[in-house]
């Protein structure tokens, strides 16, 4: 959404973040940084059962799976016997986890077991990375802890790294607002049972939900939930809520995901350490690092992805054979502030900056040399924002928001025209955000002159916007201007 109060006390006239604060202050946020458990610790040898589960059932989040690879894959799951109380109930405990994963889904066919401990600095959550398996392969898991068993998750390996692949099934998911209304197409796609998820972002909403659960009509929530979600324990509240949804669960425990962030997983529009509103740098990056972590915490990715005081590394690529390429994008973290107000408008010498980038330079780098290196049939981008010139109509002017590609001109050009000079053919960007369902041409420009490069397919939200129409006014805004 645009943002109309901007203030810039701490961007600099380039619109880059200017290195203002002492080091006193930094170094009081990175203590308190360090103090949110940003450095996966070392669990002690004396792990006891959970101290207020009262007899409730651990596992009421449910299981997922996740980053799925040739020969191993990521199993979750995050102990909260009360979900919706602070910390699920849990309180300091340490506990033990079994986990094990077989060949079968009456799970007599045992192929992995293993332990490990579920602490009060990661949420209670358990990331197992399991590896030595085989490709393209299905397999079943479980956990136990505390006298109490999980449901039994599906999931699955991706096919040998330039093995043949004749096809492969996979399914997109962004934007779900819990308030706005129910995850039915959670059912559908836990039915369909895909062979992979993206979720491209919107995970969770930072903004208050409305009393009485907005469209859900409920008054189960934590009592965080009326309110911003603004510092660790209120991100987690927000995640254990949303994973409380039946439909969610089974999908999760249907398919494996591949799970990126955008912006309400922390606030609305953010971009790299500037916030929404005027919050000055050294708060909103506290905020932001809680954010990630129950981001990391809530999510079945590895712990090389777990965020590490400052910094989070969050892009990722995954091969399925010789059929597909996706390379997962961060357009949040390394961004530069939007322009113009973060208002939608005309494109202009701010949007055209080659100063200006919307993945950083490293990102950036990583993506062109996986570019020329690729040898699949189809490269993917699975990002947040779109990537297309998706230009409205406005009052005969033509207007495109400043939070996606378009805003952000040279660093758009320089990847398409990175991929079309490295011979990338197929190339196919899968995005969320926007809340509708749109296909659209790839160009390094908006003009028609501009060769196409590849193809965008947008996806709609799973409820953020309620039920949509056909139609509506922004639909035919793009329709007018293309």
């Amino acid at each position: 959404m645009p943002r109309t109060d901007r203030r810039d006390t701490w961007i600099g006239p380039d619109r880059t973040v200017r290195a203002a604060m002492s080091r006193r202050r930094f170094l009081t946020w990175t203590g308190a940084a360090a103090g949110l458990g940003f450095l996966p610790g070392v669990p002690s040898d004396a792990p006891v059962s959970p101290e207020s589960s009262s007899g409730d059932h651990l596992f009421t989040l449910g299981v997922a799976s996740g980053d799925p690879l040739p020969d191993g894959v990521v199993l979750w799951t995050r102990l909260a016997p009360r979900p919706l109380a602070r910390g699920g109930g849990m309180r300091a405990a340490r506990v033990v986890v079994d986990w094990e994963l077989a060949t079968d889904e009456s799970m007599r066919h045992i192929t992995r077991r293993g332990s490990v401990v579920a602490t009060d600095d990661h949420g209670h959550s358990v990331h197992v990375d399991v590896r030595g398996l085989e490709p393209a392969r299905e397999y079943f898991y479980r956990f136990r802890a505390a006298g109490d068993i999980s449901v039994v998750g599906r999931t699955r390996t991706a096919p040998g790294y330039g093995s043949p692949v004749r096809e492969l099934t996979f399914a997109l998911a962004s934007c779900q607002a819990w308030g706005d209304g129910h995850y039915v197409a959670y059912a559908d796609m836990a039915d369909h049972a895909p062979d992979v998820v993206f979720h491209l972002g919107d995970y969770i909403y930072e903004k208050p939900i409305p009393a009485g659960g907005g469209r859900r009509r409920t008054h189960a929530m934590p009592e965080s939930a009326v309110r911003e979600a603004m510092d660790l324990d209120d991100y987690r509240d927000r995640y254990a809520l949303y994973k409380l949804d039946p439909h969610l669960q089974a999908a999760h425990r249907t398919s494996p995901f591949v799970t990126t962030f955008d912006d309400h997983e922390v606030d609305n529009n953010w971009a790299a350490s500037v916030p929404e509103d005027g919050t000055p740098m050294p708060e909103f990056l506290l905020r932001r690092a809680a954010a990630l972590k129950a981001w990391w915490e809530n999510t079945p990715v590895r712990l090389a992805h777990h965020p590490r005081r400052t910094d989070i590394r969050a892009y990722r690529r995954f091969g399925f054979g010789d059929l597909v390429e996706s390379n997962v994008l961060d357009t949040r973290t390394h961004r530069s502030d939007q322009v113009n107000g973060d208002n939608d408008c005309a494109q202009n010498a701010a949007t055209a900056d080659p100063r200006r980038t919307i993945i950083g330079a490293q990102q950036e780098r990583w993506l062109l040399d996986g570019f020329a290196a690729g040898r699949h049939r189809w490269t993917v981008l699975a990002q947040q924002v779109p990537m297309a010139d998706l230009a409205r109509d406005r009052h005969g002017l033509r207007a495109v928001s400043m939070d996606g590609w378009s805003g952000y001109e040279a660093s758009r050009a320089r990847v398409l025209d990175g991929a079309r000079d490295r011979g990338v053919g197929n190339l196919v960007s899968v995005v969320g955000d926007i809340h509708r369902n749109v296909v659209g041409d790839l160009r390094s420009t908006d003009t028609r002159e501009s060769p196409t490069v590849g193809v965008e397919l947008a996806g709609t939200s799973i409820s953020s916007g309620a039920d949509g129409t056909d139609s509506d006014v922004s639909d035919r805004a793009l329709k007018a201007a293309s």
